[in-house]
């Protein structure tokens, strides 16, 4: 059973759980557990690190929210904005995010998975590189030159 964006998180519903709820729905870029408590602990709310980290997991388990893992391993997590299976282009400079679609990938993983015999296959992907206003700014910083 899903629950919709600003509903109670999936299991004990807390004060806690619902400001870690609320604040994922305040952000549209992907934040880690810690950018969220900070986010938390500024606003007032006192809740301990370690419920962010289990209530992000309860949620990424609902699959309510996207993970995915930044260059340097750290999970990062945004609330899902679509229920159909997506992957992530992420601009490495400012972080932000573009779900995309890819036919093509997920013929790929179900061509592989039955070659080797694998079943109830799932995945993620993830692309990294620099959007379109990162490049862009950063082109015009060094005076046009790449």
């Amino acid at each position: 059973m899903a629950t919709s964006a600003g509903s109670p998180v999936r299991g004990r519903s807390t004060r806690q759980r619902t400001a870690v709820s609320a604040a994922l729905d305040e952000v549209e870029e992907f934040r880690s557990a810690q950018e969220l408590h900070d986010m938390l602990k500024h606003r007032g709310d006192s809740v301990g690190l370690t419920t962010v980290y289990r209530t992000l997991q309860s949620l990424a388990d609902a699959g309510e929210v996207d993970v995915l893992r930044t260059s340097e391993g750290e999970a990062v997590y945004r609330r899902c904005s679509t229920d159909d299976h997506h992957h992530h282009l992420v601009c490495r400079s400012c972080g932000k995010a573009v779900e995309v679609e890819g036919p093509a990938v997920e013929k790929w993983a179900d061509q592989i998975a039955a070659e080797h015999g694998f079943r109830d296959v799932a995945h993620t992907i993830e692309i990294f590189g620099t959007c379109g206003e990162c490049a862009e700014g950063s082109a015009e910083a060094s005076g046009g030159k790449q």
